[in-house]
């Protein structure tokens, strides 16, 4: 994908693109290099710069060392507590991490002292003013400016946004069933919720009776080969028996009428038994011989294509009807997938195979999960990266927080794109097994349950990626919101030094000056960004009332509500940070019982630090996504907007303690064991 395209960017600012590569330097909230340090024998002190220091402050005034921000990372780490003792000798806070944390790392802590600083207040030192530009309104981004942070700013009137836009209304396609078209017995389901494992199989025998009747069957199974599907491995193979048992075919008269073969694949592909066999003693050793693949790299599509070829003449001799089971949390890899499926759904098709998942719901328009891992010798948690997603062909939600790229789990209320287009054309059906996982990133939020006849009208388109492409054109509302999309996406790299903020850093105070410095200013150039996606979005409204698909509706409304939230955010990120360099908090490099100082966070709070100019950005997008919930309840869309309302808007810089690691955790002369990648 292409970096911000220029059609969003104010043409005087276009120059600014790679004034600042951005992150170069940044810590995440996983790194150590504050532990490399050591540290002063008082407590941090932001109010006596170098003389190095002033000198970059006095310089700086005219680069608008300014900026927007916009906040609300919640970024939390806290996994110890301290006694009421700690807490009182301290006068401090503990601040449990929120729900929506993402990098927690192990052993840490985050306390607030009890002070409450005024962004308006003056400094003592002068020279240690900087500017900070105010939001832009949708009408005038290209007036935009660098006017001072100052009380002058504060003391303005609430600016109007200039947003207007028509009453949205319900979408149309939510009176009928897409599938309403169909005809019966046209595709298989791609979307069949259920409560565990044992119900998804005990639905698949039944699916096995019905072929019985019409002949005798060979069933494949296909596992993933990642470590987290071992415990699924388990439950299957304890299972077989039960099955041939219902099925009645456990005498040796009866059981070649139902064949089984076992498969797999990682990064390669595997067959467990040298011949369908109807055998459940050998069909369980095959699925305990599944090996786990250490790559993390997962060839589902090319698998599935082997699977079934390797099988046919087996089916095509013994005229059998032929079932693949493909068993998998994840959606397999995502360029793989894209260059490999549709010869999947060929296969599939050709050799009538039908294709049955037991899979996982995917992650609401974005690619990946994250699974908390915890290192056996260090101690240390990994947010391991997993591939569950989109439900879509594309993304059709932002990639972005409003500060840098999504790292949720929020459920979507469909299969992978992938998984479900083999399903619907192979005459199959996916089994969404429950995704309420206790070490997922996010996992809280997965524990809702959309209702099947609220989602229906939301159904993901499930035809080619080809076919989608060569009809964007045909709806331009889409290309819009596309182009969007595209443009903001952190995931690219080029675009991720420009929109990306960071939210941690370094405890010392010039090191910290000079990166809250350069956050500023990427800050102010990254909300025009903002401001000029969102009068591309108010330019493509027009088409969001010729726009009948109810989906599509839904992903214009909440888009373009986070469009001006993130403007607000970004701008209380910049005062967040104003207001500590102004106000710079005191705290003791050492806390009991040994934890030391190791850097500083920026995570949300419901209190403002600029409410005067961010407040009617505010309350512009609070509106749009109350309406989101109304015009689209019991949905995704519903619920997100509902956390973005929950999330908050300002933002606090928080010092981060550490804790050394527990006693008999690392072993000096045990082999390190490698970071497993899912």
């Amino acid at each position: 994908m292409s970096s911000l395209s220029d059609d969003l960017i104010p043409e005087h600012l276009r120059d600014d693109r790679q004034a600042d590569p951005g992150g170069a330097d940044g810590m995440d909230a996983t790194d150590e290099v504050a532990d490399e340090l050591p540290p002063p024998e008082d407590a941090t002190d932001f109010t006596k710069p170098s003389q190095g220091l002033r000198d970059m402050i006095v310089g700086a005034g005219a680069l608008g060392i300014s900026t927007f921000v916009h906040a609300a990372i919640l970024i939390l780490l806290g996994l110890f507590t301290l006694t009421p003792d700690i807490l009182e000798s301290f006068n401090i806070i503990v601040v449990d991490p929120p729900s929506e944390e993402l990098e927690r790392p192990e052993e840490m802590i985050t306390v607030e002292l009890e002070e409450n600083t005024d962004p308006a207040e003056e400094l003592t030192n002068t020279q240690e003013a900087s500017t900070f530009a105010g939001l832009p309104n949708a009408e005038g981004v290209s007036q935009f400016s660098e006017p001072t942070f100052d009380t002058e700013v504060l003391e303005q009137p609430d600016q109007e946004t200039g947003v207007e836009m028509a009453t949205l209304t319900i979408p149309a396609s939510l009176q009928t069933s897409l599938m309403t078209d169909i005809p019966a017995g046209s595709y298989g389901d791609p979307r069949e919720v259920v409560d565990n494992l044992e119900q998804a199989i005990d639905r698949i025998t039944q699916e096995i009776i019905f072929m019985l009747e019409e002949g005798d069957v060979l069933v494949v199974w296909l596992f993933d080969q990642s470590e987290s599907m071992r415990n699924d491995q388990k439950e299957i193979r304890e299972r077989i028996n039960k099955v041939y048992s219902e099925l009645g075919l456990l005498d040796s008269a009866s059981s070649d009428h139902l064949l089984t073969a076992v498969t797999s694949y990682g990064s390669g592909y595997f067959k467990h038994t040298k011949r369908p066999t109807s055998d459940p003693e050998l069909i369980r050793r095959a699925i305990n011989e599944v090996p786990i693949d250490p790559s993390g790299f997962e060839i589902m599509c090319p698998a599935i294509t082997r699977a079934i070829n390797d099988h046919e003449s087996y089916r095509a001799r013994g005229k059998q009807q032929m079932a693949l089971i493909v068993v998998s949390d994840e959606s397999g890899e995502p360029e793989n997938n894209v260059q490999t499926l549709e010869m999947a759904v060929a296969t599939a098709k050709e050799m009538n195979c039908r294709t049955y998942f037991l899979g996982r719901e995917a992650v609401f328009g974005y690619p990946h999960a994250y699974m908390n891992w915890r290192h056996p010798q260090t101690g240390v948690n990994h947010w391991l990266q997993v591939d569950r997603g989109p439900e879509t062909a594309f993304v059709e939600q932002l990639q972005t927080n409003g500060f840098r790229r999504r790292r949720d789990a929020f459920s979507s209320g469909f299969g992978p794109y992938e998984q479900c287009r083999i399903a619907r054309e192979s005459g199959g059906i996916f089994f969404m097994l429950p995704t309420v996982e206790k070490e997922l990133v996010g996992g809280e939020a997965d524990k809702r349950r959309y209702e099947l006849k609220a989602m229906k009208p939301y159904l993901p388109d499930l035809d080619s990626r080809q076919k989608q492409l060569a009809m964007r054109n045909d709806y331009p509302l889409r290309s819009f919101i596309w182009q969007v999309i595209v443009d903001l996406n952190p995931l690219n790299e080029e675009t991720a030094q420009i929109i990306e903020l960071d939210m941690t850093f370094p405890r010392e105070s010039e090191p910290f000056l000079r990166r809250a410095r350069r956050e500023q200013e990427k800050a102010r150039v990254y909300i025009n960004y903002l401001a000029n996606a969102q009068a591309v979005m108010e330019q493509a409204y027009e088409h969001r009332k010729d726009e009948l698909n109810a989906r599509w509706q839904a992903n214009y409304d909440l888009i373009y509500a986070q469009l001006i939230a993130y403007q607000a955010r970004v701008y209380e990120y910049g005062a967040a940070l104003e207001t500590f360099i102004r106000n710079p908090k005191q705290v003791p490099q050492v806390m009991p019982p040994n934890r030391r100082l190791v850097r500083w966070d920026l995570r949300g709070r419901l209190d403002l630090s600029a409410e005067e100019v961010s407040r009617p950005y505010i309350n512009r997008a609070s509106e749009l996504f109350e309406k989101v919930i109304e015009l689209h309840p019991g949905t995704p869309w519903a619920e997100r907007a509902s956390e973005e309302l929950k999330r908050g808007f300002g933002l606090e810089v928080m010092p981060v303690y550490r804790a050394p690691s527990p006693a008999g955790l690392n072993t000096p002369n045990a082999p390190r064991i490698p970071i497993p990648k899912l």
